[in-house]
């Protein structure tokens, strides 16, 4: 079963968001998705610029 989580401070990069959410510890995480049809990139970062580095370096294969 997957969390619920709220998402705040949602920025788009082409066609990458990166956001922030709280994790079901209660800390701070930092996801960067790409909302491309038929790509599966996801990756969740502690901090927010590693999440916007992986943002602005995908290469979309879709």
């Amino acid at each position: 079963m997957t969390a619920y989580r709220r998402f705040r401070d949602v920025v788009r990069m082409g066609p990458v968001q990166v956001a922030t959410s709280y994790d079901g510890r209660g800390r701070n995480k930092h996801t960067a998705a790409c909302t491309a049809p038929g790509c599966g990139f996801s990756t969740e970062h502690d901090n927010r610029s590693a999440a916007e580095l992986a943002a602005q370096t995908h290469r979309c294969k879709a």
